[in-house]
This record gives C-alpha cells, structure tokens and sequence, in this order.
C-alpha cells in the first residue's frame, strides 16, 4: 500500500487491499478482505464492511456504510449519507440470514441520502436523485428519483440529460440506450 494516505484516526484492517493514490480520511473504518482500487477518496466516517469490493477513482462521501454483499465498479461516486442494504428479509433473531448481492456500475452517480435496497444492479453513468429509495435495478444512463425510484430521464456519460435521440447537448455524445421505456 505505497502513496496510500492514511489519516491517522482510521481503522484499516491490515488484511485490506488498497491501491495506489488512494486517501482514507478520519474516522473511516475498513474491514478485513476489503479491495479498493486507485485514486479513491473514502471521506470522513465511513464504514465498509468485510468483503466489499470497490474500483478504481471512485469518490465514497462522508458518513456512508458500505456493507458485505456490495461491488461498487470504476469511477463511481457515492454521496454523503447514502445507504446501502444487504439482507431482503432483516430481523434481529435471524440467524440464518443470507447476504443479497448489490452492484454498482462503471460510472454510476448516487446522491447524498438515496436509500440503495439490495439485490439490485444500477446501470453504468446511471444517476440516481438526492433522497431516492432505488427498489428495483436500474438500467444504463438512467436518471432516477422518488420514493420508490423510478426513470424520468437519460443522462450522458459527463451527467447531462439526453435529448429524444439520446445525445447530448453539452458533449454531444449519443448514447447507447437499451430498453428507453423501462422504468424502475
């Protein structure tokens, strides 16, 4: 783990991985058997549990619990206070509970707050709306919000909405939109 910055109030198991330019900030915990890529940024009271891979220049924004079961891709940002689940069916007496795998794609933007259940995928450069509640998977470029989440537009790979066509008036790029009329 050389050019890690460590803050001197985290936690980091020594049995995590973490690759180069990476910066773990106050308060942050990180489990055992924890990947996270280059050029990270894990902000200030994070928690990520046992297991949990995360990719490379993702941004995870302070007081987000990242937990077993979550595979966070390349260059995604997660912001402040969004949380994730891991178990469809919690109850504190069981003890036969199983983990529901979640996955966030290359790209994907969650605002602060949004509320991501388990057992979902949400989509590459997907984005999903400040305080949504992200029920059912979500495909690519989507922009979602509401309570529960649902699609009310496309975005481009730089987060600007698409036009009819799918392009971009900012960049100009046109994306590949699979399944338009799919909503969340």
């Amino acid at each position: 783990m050389s050019d890690v910055f460590i803050h001197s109030s985290a936690n980091v198991s020594n049995q995590a991985n973490i690759g180069n330019g990476t910066k773990v900030w106050i308060n942050v915990q990180i489990r055992e058997n924890v990947t996270i890529g280059s050029n990270c940024i894990i902000s200030k009271d994070v928690y990520i549990d046992h297991g949990v891979s995360i990719g490379n220049n993702c941004k995870v924004q302070n007081s987000v619990s990242v937990y077993s079961g979550v595979t966070i891709e390349d260059d995604v940002f997660v912001g402040p206070n969004v949380s994730f689940t891991n178990d469809k069916v919690p109850r504190a007496f069981n003890s036969n509970w199983k983990i529901t795998p979640t996955l966030v794609k290359k790209g994907a933007s969650l605002g602060a707050n949004a509320t991501i259940v388990c057992g979902i995928t949400i989509g590459q450069y997907a984005m999903v709306a400040a305080g949504s509640v992200v029920t059912k998977s979500m495909p690519d470029h989507a922009l979602v919000m509401g309570n529960p989440a649902k699609v009310v537009a496309y975005v481009c790979e730089c987060g600007n909405r698409l036009d009819s066509h799918h392009k971009c008036s900012v960049c100009g790029q046109v994306a590949n939109i699979k399944n338009a009329s799919e909503a969340v």
